[in-house]
């Protein structure tokens, strides 16, 4: 009888996600690429494309592996805290997965395999938490779900490329910012909420019509109603004109009358046109050259394919926000008709390269592709000025939290939260280091302020990979490296002037302190941060060094203080005795929350992860 009973109790323990990972594997056709799925190692920490969050596995991001067969959607059922999938770019050739029975899934990412088949119109029905779904490029048939147009939080729809027929659902989401479906078969009027989006959005479809594309053509029995309609309509805006002009008149004569009175201010001093700073496009002396000149000036160039396109006189139309005025130019936050909130930063020190190798080298960092990187979307030429566009995050800079004044709703960063955001910008350094080999100085500028927080608070490094279209002189007097002890000593920078930019960074996160040496342009000789805990007697550094605002460090003293020996280290003077890029990376994964910690957890990052649309992290959000 006990012996039965055992039996019966092993068969209903739940199996471990290790396990259930191991038998999707198993499933799977030419996994080779993920060989690093064993029963000898940690899932959460040491299996290729496996994110977790607290211990349990929140995402797949499995793309580029070469994967055949089907997605055995039954067995990855019993992940039960399994929030974002990615199967991008694989062979898979089967019937589209049913990964609608995922009901809490926020994205779904499997474009660029050969799916086939019909989706059922309920299929997305129970899928309340969705927010990004790409099924581009597959060979899916059959009409596009309606069911999709009742997710109250789909923000981004790739469909583009299938065989998809019929009308496209009238989509009422009033945030949704992307909606491809290029290339099908499909017909019929565009729905209204989607006339916003970009023509490329619809095209390769010979029945689909309305704006953004031509006009639908009116059937012969709809000719006279529409023409009433027409009348109508002409007749209120005519009337709305002369009620205008009426309106107009009375002002200028007011204005007249006020003419050398003081004008009073609206209050909104932070919110500007980008025409009272003096943007030339459109200016007298950008109408004094050609049409053509102007109209390569007014073009902006987009870098990604997954964004909202807009032109420059969107930007120019918009009120721009400042947001600050940095070393390089000023910063602008901008807010397009759809809503989308862009970031807008000008550049007056950039006149070292061509056009073309200013457009190769912005297609260059466009390609980049990494969860802690603020993404290039767009860039703006011209010989005077460049114009490099990102998108909005919302939630300040890593020198905002950490240096300005309090609001009531506003806590300062706890350990947990500052490690988080070392241990994201320095695997986005070695990503940066990797893809941008050529470059003496990949990042060149990392400091506090060119650090974002999104709303997890996971850390996006912006104003990288500038060095080769910088002016030299300006680069020597503005950027970050230069302040490094090399430079200093030897006027030359090198590849572990970024690990000393990292120390410098640790340092002001870990004790809340400005390096006082960044403030200045130039050769400064004020004394830096790592000069200036070694001059604390080390037996002090618990009290002395650490930021008292810094909360959840409850037994966590030996881990900041080995975060802290590790800044130090990246920090050192001597360029051959600081830390390379690979040691610095290795430590700081290897420092922990907690003392004494078991190195079982997923290394504290966020649920944030990333795939080729780099909207791939913000499905990953806290629950």
């Amino acid at each position: 009888m006990f012996f039965n009973v055992v039996i019966v109790a092993m068969a209903a323990s739940p199996a471990s996600e290790s396990d259930i990972l191991l038998k999707f594997k198993a499933s799977l056709v030419h996994n080779t690429a993920l060989d690093s799925w064993n029963a000898s190692t940690n899932h959460c920490t040491d299996w290729e494309g496996v994110r977790c969050f607290e211990g349990t596995v929140r995402g797949l991001q499995l793309e580029n592996m070469g994967l055949m067969g089907a997605i055995d959607v039954d067995t990855l059922m019993g992940l039960s805290f399994l929030r974002s999938v990615s199967f991008m770019n694989n062979n898979f050739h089967c019937p589209i997965p049913s990964i609608w029975r995922f009901g809490a899934l926020k994205s779904v990412f499997l474009s660029n395999n050969h799916f086939y088949g019909e989706i059922p119109d309920d299929a997305f029905a129970g899928m309340g938490s969705l927010k990004f779904l790409y099924l581009s490029e597959n060979e899916l048939t059959g009409k596009i779900p309606s069911s999709l147009t009742q997710l109250p939080r789909l923000l981004e729809l790739g469909l583009e490329g299938n065989k998809f027929e019929g009308n496209i659902p009238d989509f009422q989401q009033k945030d949704l910012r992307l909606v491809s479906v290029a290339n099908n078969d499909l017909e019929g009027p565009i729905p209204p909420l989607l006339s916003k989006m970009n023509s490329s959005s619809f095209v390769g479809n010979k029945g689909l019509c309305g704006v953004p594309l031509e006009a639908c053509q009116l059937s012969p029995k709809k000719n006279s109603y529409a023409l009433l309609i027409i009348i109508s309509v002409i007749a209120v805006l005519v009337a709305l004109v002369v009620v205008a002009l009426a309106v107009a008149a009375i002002r200028r004569r007011s204005q007249t009358e006020q003419l050398g009175r003081p004008s009073s201010m609206s209050g909104r001093a932070k919110v500007v046109a980008f025409e009272e700073e003096k943007m030339e496009t459109g200016s007298q002396q950008e109408h004094s050259t050609t049409s053509s000149r102007k109209a390569e000036n007014g073009k902006l160039s987009f870098v990604r394919d997954d964004r909202e396109r807009f032109e420059l006189q969107d930007l120019l139309r918009a009120s721009a926000e400042v947001l600050g005025s940095g070393s390089f130019g000023s910063s602008y936050k901008a807010v397009l008709s759809s809503g989308k909130g862009m970031v807008v930063k000008r550049f007056r020190h950039m006149n070292k390269v061509g056009r073309e190798d200013f457009h190769e080298h912005m297609r260059r960092l466009g390609r980049l592709r990494h969860p802690n990187l603020l993404p290039l979307v767009a860039y703006y030429y011209r010989k005077e000025e460049k114009l490099l566009i990102s998108d909005f995050i919302g939630n300040g800079s890593l020198a905002s939290r950490l240096h300005s004044n309090r609001t009531e709703d506003q806590q300062g960063l706890d350990w947990p939260t500052r490690l988080k955001i070392i241990k994201g910008v320095t695997t986005a350094l070695a990503y940066l280091h990797k893809e941008l080999p050529s470059l003496i100085v990949p990042h060149a500028h990392l400091k506090s302020s060119n650090v974002v927080l999104n709303e997890s608070f996971e850390p996006l490094l912006t104003d990288y990979g500038l060095l080769p279209v910088i002016n030299n002189e300006h680069a020597g007097q503005i950027m970050v490296a230069y302040k490094s002890p090399e430079y200093a000593e030897e006027g030359r920078v090198t590849k572990k002037s970024d690990i000393w930019c990292l120390g410098t960074l640790i340092l002001e996160v870990l004790t809340g302190k400005l390096p006082m040496n960044y403030l200045k342009q130039g050769r400064g000789s004020d004394p830096d941060l790592a000069s200036w805990l070694n001059s604390v007697p080390r037996g002090e550094w618990t009290r002395e060094a650490f930021d008292t605002e810094m909360g959840g460090t409850r037994n966590a003293e030996g881990e900041m203080m080995k975060l802290l020996k590790i800044g130090l280290s990246c920090c050192e003077e001597d360029v051959e005795k600081r830390l390379d890029l690979n040691e610095a990376v290795e430590k700081i994964e290897g420092v922990r929350m907690r003392d004494n910690d078991d190195g079982h957890s997923c290394s504290y990052a966020s649920e944030d992860m990333y795939s080729a649309q780099d909207e791939f992290s913000l499905s990953m959000n806290r629950e």
